[in-house]
């Protein structure tokens, strides 16, 4: 099977950084698109940046300008790079990966991580 780790989350200040990490590992052929959700307490789970193989990238309008994705095919490890962090981006941040398991299958399965707290105070 597949597993995902994220990595990096913590306690900041108001108008700090951090970078989160998410690896993967297991059985992977290969990885495609590669996402960071953030689930807020009482609030439903969102989409914040989802990157293609190829780099190509898109953000939520609510991070755009602040937060960027990247990753590093070679080491099947998604980024988040958070900068000018607001206490309202306080959330367990989770990452996701369509994976194909084998070479034999076009089928992308989408495996999740636990999930890492950030906490922004004010």
């Amino acid at each position: 099977q597949v597993q995902l780790v994220e990595s990096g989350g913590g306690l900041v200040q108001a108008g700090g950084s951090l970078r989160l990490s998410c690896a993967a590992s297991g059985s992977i052929f290969s990885i495609n698109v590669m996402r960071w959700y953030r689930q807020a307490p009482g609030k439903q789970r969102e989409l914040v940046a989802d990157i293609t193989t190829g780099g190509v990238t898109h953000n939520a309008d609510s991070v755009k300008g602040r937060f960027t994705i990247s990753r590093d095919n070679a080491k099947n490890t998604v980024y988040l790079q958070m900068n000018s962090l607001k206490p309202e981006d306080t959330a367990v941040y989770y990452c996701n990966a369509d994976v194909k398991v084998n070479s034999y299958s076009d089928i992308a399965l989408r495996f999740w991580g636990p999930g890492t707290q950030v906490t922004v105070s004010s």
